[in-house]
């Protein structure tokens, strides 16, 4: 049993490093103030070919594994970009795996490598305001037309659709109580974002400026047959084969969030000098630190191991979901450490820890939540009831 990266994985992690060094904290800083979205970043992760680092070669990817999209969007957040870096480039490392998996040769080619490319910025259009986590619950009806669907509904939490011009869309094409389970009748689209037909209201929110979120008002949308994905009234077991992976990069970058968090603090504590000695030298500092880290690396082999199952082709819910809620956990308690540790000046924007303390809220919420997570673990590891 071997816990080491392969010397490749070491490299691609160090490029990765070495490529957001051209992104400092203070970029990031700017990102959070005025809210704009951070396309030359973007752009220069399309341009690398970073995006499709998970997605199969013959449509312009990397070739990869899940392995390593996580050891990528762990550097990513690590480099000091957070939650607002690594959201800008989450949905293209993993929302293109439906269409990889079960599109068409033909939707492969067409709609995979723009934007793998950076040529087109997509959305990945699930949650709505009733549903929550209940996905069967789904309102949004697309119904079919001659040569294709017409979409009704709303869709929240949505981002990046401020800059998006393609968009993942779950919707229910049979209604509920016309299936006989109620995980059929959900088809998968993947489609032209028709600002005509589409209006896009930005929420306000605590953190990760930089990305936009979103309810989406659908109204009379058109959606040609050769845009969904599958067939028709699969879509609900089509968007499962991206959870597992959806939690392993998330999981991964509160890691980093945390690694990023935890190195301005230790570099802090060495330098602050307060009665005639270091911070750093005191255990009230040191323990709080150390603890941090064991925590960090813990979370990060249960990532790496759920990767790893993913990519051998094995089960890995159990493993995915625990990775994403000890990882949120970790990466929460090591950026309000390293508020802690800075003290007064934590609070402040210059020093960057408020930003990833607000940041770390976002793995530790999304896209499900720790209790959600607990409950999953008990239904399947320790064989409890079902409680949801």
């Amino acid at each position: 049993m071997d816990f080491s990266l392969t010397d490749d994985q070491r490299d691609l992690r160090d490029a990765v490093l070495k490529h957001c060094s051209r992104f400092p904290d203070e970029y990031w800083l700017e990102r959070d103030r005025d809210g704009a979205f951070p396309h030359d970043f973007h752009r220069s992760m399309a341009e690398a070919g970073w995006l499709g680092v998970a997605m199969p070669e013959d449509v312009g990817g990397g070739g990869l594994g899940i392995t390593e999209a996580a050891l990528m969007m762990e550097a990513v957040a690590e480099s000091g970009g957070g939650m607002a870096a690594a959201s800008s480039i989450h949905g293209p490392v993993f929302s293109m795996q439906p269409v990889a998996l079960f599109g068409t040769p033909e939707q492969r080619r067409r709609m995979i490598p723009p934007v793998l490319d950076g040529r087109h910025r997509i959305c990945f259009a699930v949650t709505e305001p009733n549903a929550g986590l209940d996905t069967t619950r789904l309102t949004t009806r697309a119904r079919r037309r001659d040569g294709g669907y017409a979409v009704d509904g709303e869709k929240i939490w949505i981002s990046v659709a401020q800059v998006a011009d393609k968009m993942m869309l779950l919707a229910r094409t049979t209604p509920l109580e016309e299936v006989g389970r109620r995980t059929e009748g959900l088809s998968l689209f993947f489609t032209d974002l028709d600002r005509a037909k589409v209006e896009v209201r930005e929420i306000p929110k605590m953190g990760r400026h930089a990305v936009d979120s979103n309810l989406l008002f659908i109204s009379g949308l058109w959606i040609p047959e050769e845009d969904r994905i599958g067939a028709e009234g699969d879509g609900f077991k089509i968007i499962l084969h991206g959870l597992n992976p959806e939690r392993v990069l998330l999981a991964a970058e509160a890691v980093g969030l945390g690694r990023a968090a935890l190195a301005r603090a230790a570099r802090y504590a060495r330098e602050r000098v307060v009665f005639d000695r270091p911070i750093g030298m005191n255990q009230g500092i040191q323990h709080p630190l150390a603890k941090c880290w064991a925590q960090l690396e813990a979370a990060r082999l249960m990532v790496l191991k759920a990767a790893s199952l993913f990519d051998a082709g094995q089960d890995c819910g159990v493993e995915a979901n625990a990775g994403k809620y000890l990882a949120a956990e970790a990466g929460f308690e090591a950026c309000h450490t390293a508020m802690l540790t800075l003290g007064g000046m934590g609070y402040a924007q210059e020093y960057h820890v408020e930003r990833y303390l607000r940041e770390s809220l976002i793995p530790r919420t999304a896209p499900v939540s720790p209790h959600m997570i607990l409950n999953f673990l008990a239904e399947k590891v320790l064989g409890l009831p079902k409680s949801y």
